[in-house]
């Protein structure tokens, strides 16, 4: 039981650990492609905060969604 604790707060932290990883891989590589073409600082930012807050809320709809729980998905969708 105690063996299972531990091996389970590893994975967690190797799961944040990644997670924070591949944020910086991805906006590191988004900044690049938007440089080559030459667009402004602040439009890369701005993408990228968007993206970054639109996408959970997506997956969710997306899974509820295909889960069966469409009335989440619409409310996720309408703001109600």
């Amino acid at each position: 039981m105690k063996i299972q604790m531990i091996v389970s707060i590893l994975l967690i932290a190797l799961g944040f650990v990644l997670l924070i990883k591949g944020a910086d891989f991805l906006v590191d590589g988004a900044s690049s492609i938007a440089k080559k073409f030459h667009i402004p600082e602040i439009i890369i930012g701005l993408t990228i905060v968007s993206i970054g807050t639109s996408m959970p809320e997506l997956f969710v709809s997306i899974t509820s969604a295909i889960d069966g729980y469409s009335d989440m998905a619409i409310r996720k969708c309408c703001r109600k």
